[in-house]
């Protein structure tokens, strides 16, 4: 009822009119921040005063042009911008390219939080252009990005790419692909990080001829980098790689390179190919998981950095139930069983913590004859381990249930 009032009183006098915008004005350039902040949260509530033509005319300019230098007001508008309801402010759909300079401009800053942000907004705003304003509109913005004279606005390219791939023309799309090739190879390692973590989201949409043609390259460029924080996150795009490919070029094009990271000179690549190996041997399948994938893991569980055998020890049980039924027992009693008896009595507390937390969830996938005979001298060790025992007490009851386990075995402590 108050908006309409307020409406009414903006159509009799034309100076009410100018009212909101010049409110944002003076709380824009006031130097207390959170004046400056709390009219950036109400820019809703003043485009619909404006209206969605003033909105685009006056509005939009005035952000674009005026943009803070304080790091919490930018994220503040490039939240407000990206938000679902903010393209109807603007005349919906057909004008959603006006939201794109203001939210380009964020995209530049050198503040990561209000970058990531606005490239949030960016691929939110996307999906309400049509293919002709993708065309038109946001495909040479993503260019314009791209070859900015910063990294920062090369970074944020990078996340851009997967949304507009799909719904452009075929000479568009090989554009956008010789546009994420110069990125991957971009002097700056922080961009070519930013095109490895995005790669894999990039994989998913690209044909899959072009995907052997154009991005393969790519993935074993980036996942041979000389910069660390580069090659781990190339191990992420393995899995969507190994989706779109078949089982004969998986074996080619991708096992060689993950087997590469499993070994990697930096323990923080290894960590990662740990983190995300069931992911891995989801995508790879059964077959090159027996003849690839288990001697990788059970070197993981051996590696000589704590980490990395505390996250393999976190995905053993997952990695060992998803192991083909014709291979299963065979590999975890003559390759990780070895391991897990090492780790039992690791010297780093973490690693025996993460074991413990899982161990008794392979007795109902090796049976009942192998968990008294393997698994179980190695439950009752670590009951008489303090670390060992304080991670038995504070997992989930249900993992500590073990139908398997004969009817003598020690009960688990009684708080468990």
């Amino acid at each position: 009822r108050r908006l309409n009032i307020h409406r009414r009183k903006m159509a009799k006098d034309t100076d009410n009119s100018l009212y909101p915008i010049a409110v944002l004005i003076d709380e824009l350039r006031n130097d207390d921040v959170q004046l400056r902040l709390n009219s950036i949260k109400k820019l809703s509530t003043i485009a619909l005063a404006l209206g969605d033509e003033r909105t685009r005319s006056e509005l939009l300019p005035f952000l674009t042009d005026t943009l803070d230098d304080d790091d919490e007001v930018l994220w503040a508008l490039a939240e407000q911008l990206g938000d679902k309801d903010f393209v109807v402010f603007v005349g919906g759909p057909e004008y959603a390219h006006t939201l794109l300079p203001p939210l380009e401009s964020l995209a530049t800053v050198e503040e990561t939080v209000v970058r990531d942000k606005a490239v949030e907004s960016l691929r939110a705003v996307a999906t309400h252009h049509s293919t002709e304003h993708l065309e038109e509109y946001f495909v040479p913005m993503i260019k314009r990005l791209t070859s900015g004279e910063w990294f920062t606005s090369r970074t944020s390219a990078c996340g851009l790419f997967a949304v507009a791939y799909s719904n452009c023309t075929t000479e568009t799309k090989e554009e956008l692909r010789l546009s994420f090739r110069s990125l991957c190879g971009d002097d700056t390692p922080m961009v070519r990080r930013a095109a490895a973590g995005k790669l894999g989201e990039f994989v998913a949409v690209v044909e899959p001829e072009h995907v052997k043609q154009d991005l393969i390259p790519l993935f074993h460029s980036l996942a041979t980098d000389e910069q660390d924080s580069v090659r781990l996150l190339a191990v992420e795009a393995c899995a969507a790689i190994s989706n779109i490919l078949g089982k004969e070029d998986v074996e080619a094009l991708v096992i060689p390179t993950l087997n590469a990271a499993s070994k990697d000179k930096s323990w923080r690549v290894r960590y990662m190919v740990a983190d995300k190996f069931t992911e891995l041997q989801q995508a790879v399948g059964s077959e090159l998981t027996k003849t690839n994938l288990v001697h990788a893991f059970a070197s993981l569980l051996k590696d000589p950095e704590a980490e990395v055998r505390a996250a393999s020890s976190n995905r053993l049980r997952d990695f060992c139930e998803r192991l083909g039924e014709e291979y299963r027992i065979d590999s975890i009693l003559t390759q990780i069983m070895p391991c897990i008896q090492q780790l039992v009595n690791d010297a780093n507390q973490h690693v025996k913590s993460a074991l413990a937390s899982v161990i008794m969830g392979l007795s109902p996938i090796v049976g009942k004859d192998n968990t008294i005979e393997h698994l179980l001298p190695l439950f009752l060790t670590q009951l008489k381990d303090e670390v060992s025992l304080l991670a038995l007490t504070h997992c989930p009851s249900s993992s500590l249930h073990c139908p398997a386990l004969p009817s003598h075995c020690p009960a688990p402590p009684p708080h468990c």
